[in-house]
């Protein structure tokens, strides 16, 4: 194969691979459309003031009341150019392609838990500052957040029930 016959394939299969998500997307406008569509809503979004430039968590519970299942599959922000879902298992931590939203319930992001990794950062914030992260879903559509950045040592507070608020 030469290179512009490797060109020609590569553009033909992003342009297919762009209709085939975007035909993807029209399902889940029908489900916000009939009322189907999960209702997210996030509380208690923060950030511990990051040591360097090199990576920072965010926490949040993002709450789910709706009787149909979602599932965070990433997030953006312009504070840097690679955010990662991670969870933790027997104390490691690893990334994970998506997390599950049950219908019903939430997604806890917590210390030493699954959580947004902000990776590389484009500037170091400060205690105080405010950083928007959106993020996305296999069946709602995205979702702004704006995470206070908190002590390094803060920790969330938690109800009588364990949940955080």
């Amino acid at each position: 194969m030469n290179a512009r016959t490797t060109r020609t394939l590569a553009a033909a299969l992003s342009l297919t691979a762009a209709l085939a998500i975007s035909g993807c997307s029209s399902d889940s406008d029908s489900a916000s459309a009939s009322g189907d569509a999960p209702k997210l809503t996030v509380s208690g979004g923060y950030m511990p003031e990051p040591v360097n430039d090199q990576m920072a968590g965010a926490f949040m519970v993002i709450k789910n009341d709706s009787k149909t299942a979602d599932k965070l599959t990433g997030a953006t922000s312009t504070l840097s150019d690679d955010l990662q879902i991670h969870e933790t298992k027997d104390q490691k931590m690893q990334q994970v392609q998506s997390m599950d939203v049950p219908a019903n319930g939430e997604l806890k992001l917590e210390r030493g838990g699954s959580h947004v990794m902000f990776m590389g950062l484009k500037n170091t914030p400060k205690v105080g500052d405010k950083v928007t992260v959106e993020l996305r879903f296999e069946k709602s559509g995205p979702v702004k957040v704006e995470l206070d950045v908190k002590e390094r040592t803060y920790k969330a507070p938690t109800s009588t029930d364990g949940t955080a608020h």
